[in-house]
């Protein structure tokens, strides 16, 4: 297995445990992470992200399979199952992630999902109904932004 799948799979091996710090140290410090709630973390935001999820994970559960990498870049897919902790609703986000690597570890992380799909989980039918309207999705990444926000002032 390649160096960097290595580093994939230990990446996800510290989720399932909800390691943020080990996850934190498989990224170089000037991390740039996005998704369709996080759009542009960088740095200590990106270890603060995972730092607050892992914290308020609820019934959590996380596989990983179909990792790819070489000496540039690298995907992985994951699912990760938990109760979501506004709406006490449980949620399986089906994710695709790339990665790009400097100096053997990640220094970036690109995860996609369907905002919407998750809304509908999230919410249920006023996610279904109006959650892939921007605004909503939009208002959805204002709270999580303003939760970090929280998160990293402690």
């Amino acid at each position: 297995m390649h160096p960097n799948a290595q580093l994939i799979a230990q990446f996800y091996q510290a989720f399932q445990r909800l390691d943020a710090e080990a996850m934190c140290a498989c990224y170089t410090d000037d991390i740039q992470f996005s998704d369709p709630v996080f759009t542009d973390l960088r740095g200590v935001q990106a270890g603060n992200m995972w730092r607050m999820l892992t914290a308020r994970a609820q019934d959590f559960s996380l596989v990983f399979d179909s990792i790819e990498a070489n000496d540039v870049e690298g995907s992985a897919h994951w699912v990760a199952s938990y109760s979501f902790s506004q709406t006490g609703r449980f949620i399986v986000n089906d994710i695709h992630a790339k990665f790009e690597f400097r100096d053997g570890k990640i220094c970036r992380h690109r995860d996609h999902f369907d905002l919407w799909k998750w809304s509908q989980q999230a919410m249920g039918m006023k996610g279904l109904l109006l959650g892939g309207l921007p605004f909503v999705q939009n208002k959805i990444r204002a709270q999580a932004a303003k939760n970090l926000q929280k998160f990293s002032s402690k």
